[in-house]
């Protein structure tokens, strides 16, 4: 089963966690939310608790095959901060392996340089960290190995991008039809 890591910093958008993990468990993808804190209990930007499932020090990230960052502020700032996070962000970015940012968080991506070249976007006003991307349109976007999402209205369908690019477009739709959501291909 792949395994995919939701990394949870204090102050993290709690729709775009929650949705994330609940969305990428209905696929039946193996999700362990991750805490960078040093606490297993984070909270979140509007001071929503959240129980990780494993602290940041705990995880084995070969076994890893995607990482997947929420937004919100102070969360996106916090991990940016976290270099034991960074250096697993590079690793998986020099691999060509599976990376997801939503809101503010592609600034994560942005300050580390691995959005040279790509198509991305993020929460309107954080553009400018997004150093070297071309900025598009649209609500999620994937770049080759890294996806993109706008902003917490779009957190179900920026799931089911990652569900596309893991397990397929067809139980991505099978999905969002199950939940009643609008899903059609991104950028």
């Amino acid at each position: 089963m792949k395994k995919v890591a939701v990394a949870l910093a204090e102050g993290f958008e709690e729709i775009e966690a929650v949705s994330i993990i609940d969305v990428l468990r209905r696929a039946e993808l193996d999700v362990v939310a991750i805490s960078i804190t040093g606490n297993l209990e984070v909270t979140g930007s509007h001071n929503i608790k959240i129980m990780a499932d494993q602290l940041f020090e705990e995880v084995n990230y070969k076994t890893i095959e995607m990482i997947v960052l929420p937004g919100g502020m102070p969360g996106s700032a916090n991990l940016n901060s976290h270099i034991g996070l960074n250096k697993q962000i590079l690793n998986f970015n020099k691999k060509g392996k599976a990376l997801g940012a939503i809101c503010a968080a592609p600034l994560v991506f942005g300050n580390l340089g691995i959005l040279e070249n790509k198509n991305a976007i993020c929460y309107p006003g954080f553009e400018k960290y997004l150093k070297g991307a071309k900025i598009l349109d649209a609500d999620i976007i994937q770049s080759d190995n890294i996806i993109t999402g706008k902003g917490a209205g779009v957190a179900i369908k920026f799931a089911l991008k990652i569900v596309e690019k893991l397990k397929g477009k067809e139980l991505a739709s099978k999905l969002a039809h199950k939940m009643i959501v609008e899903y059609k291909d991104s950028v």
